[in-house]
């Protein structure tokens, strides 16, 4: 007997069969690249992470000082984020006669494989060039051009100075706190006020054999009475000459010679130190002595308006940065605006200390899966 001829039915089953993988494979893969839309997403989810990290890994280091612990730092060198998505379809039928027994039918299937795999490579910030860094003084110029790009004089002289012109900063040495002498804590404050009324300034004058210089002044023209009445009080403050008005800044833990403003700038070890000093120890560790005493020796009154870190058994709910160290968490409260402002600031002297970029030691480069 003779079949009947099933070509025609195959060839227009064909066609519709390509058809359909053809409008499956699009579906897909749609017409838009994957690539443009990541950058958006992955900019800002990426920069927030490592500010994040960033904190912690401050604060975390911060910690580890007040309990004599060796701070650490890793930086992030590299992101480089890997993105690939596969599809495929498939459409497969058979086309019987009319006295087969399965008779027609047609499947068609597809699937897609999105893979995420960013490599992420760590750089030890160690050697000799670091080190050096993190225990240089800051220039103070450096200190002083923030001043004049409006950051608070008292916070910052506060923070990065153990003393102006021999009058001494509230400091940490060997786990022994010195308050600060009455004259420093009222300074600061003239200064501030000084600030605040645009009655001091900073400007480089440049000497082809001795180089730049740094001579900060302080302006009468045009000036309040109170405000005149200021600087002078800042003069008497700091043992400095009352008549003159331009002081070249110099670096020196003593009193400068006329003329000069001796300022005794911070490492960046000593401003972390100084920080350390207000940490809230746990009690724990305060009865097996692994922490050394401090902020708990100072009296209550001059507690007053200090950064504060806080420690607990508990994760904060809402925190500003936190961190887990020996079975306790230590934080900084989301509404502590000064501490805040501290621990940002922190992170920022760390661009002025001058640390470069590390020694060529091996990467860790991780494959995040």
């Amino acid at each position: 007997m003779k079949l009947p001829d099933v070509s025609p039915c195959l060839g227009r089953l064909t066609a519709a069969l390509f058809g359909l993988g053809v409008g499956t494979a699009a579906l897909l893969t749609g017409c838009s690249h994957l690539g443009p839309k990541s950058v958006a997403v992955d900019r800002f989810d990426y920069s927030t992470a490592i500010a994040d990290s960033w904190k912690q890994q401050t604060l975390l280091n911060i910690v580890k000082l007040r309990y004599m612990d060796l701070p650490v730092f890793v930086d992030v060198a590299s992101v480089v984020a890997g993105y690939s998505l596969q599809t495929g379809g498939t459409v497969n039928g058979t086309l019987s006669t009319d006295r087969a027994v399965q008779g027609n039918y047609l499947t068609a299937g597809g699937m897609a494989v999105y893979t995420d795999r960013p490599t992420i490579t760590y750089v030890p910030l160690t050697g000799e060039k670091f080190l050096r860094g993190l225990i240089t003084p800051i220039d103070p110029k450096n200190i002083f051009f923030m001043l004049q790009t409006g950051y608070a004089a008292d916070f910052i002289l506060a923070l990065t100075v153990e003393s102006l012109n021999g009058v001494r900063n509230r400091s940490m040495t060997g786990g022994i706190v010195r308050e600060a002498d009455p004259e420093f804590v009222r300074a600061l404050q003239l200064i501030r006020d000084i600030q605040a009324a645009g009655a001091v300034g900073l400007r480089v004058e440049v000497d082809k054999a001795k180089g730049d210089t740094t001579v900060l002044f302080f302006r009468r023209d045009d000036m309040p009475a109170d405000i005149v009445e200021k600087s002078a009080e800042v003069r008497r403050l700091l043992k400095l000459p009352p008549t003159v008005q331009t002081f070249k800044l110099v670096y020196a833990p003593g009193r400068g010679a006329e003329g000069e403003l001796a300022v005794n700038s911070r490492s960046m070890l000593q401003i972390m130190t100084a920080f350390a000093s207000y940490l809230n120890v746990p009690e724990a560790h305060l009865k097996d002595h692994s922490a050394v005493l401090a902020f708990e020796n100072t009296p209550p009154e001059s507690r007053r308006k200090t950064v504060r870190i806080y420690s607990g058994k508990d994760k904060p709910a809402d925190a500003f940065a936190a961190v887990c160290y020996r079975n306790y968490w230590f934080w900084i409260d989301n509404g502590d605006w000064q501490t805040k402002r501290a621990l940002t600031a922190v992170m920022f002297f760390f661009t002025l200390a001058e640390t470069g970029s590390p020694e060529k030691l091996p990467l860790i480069t991780i494959p995040a899966q």
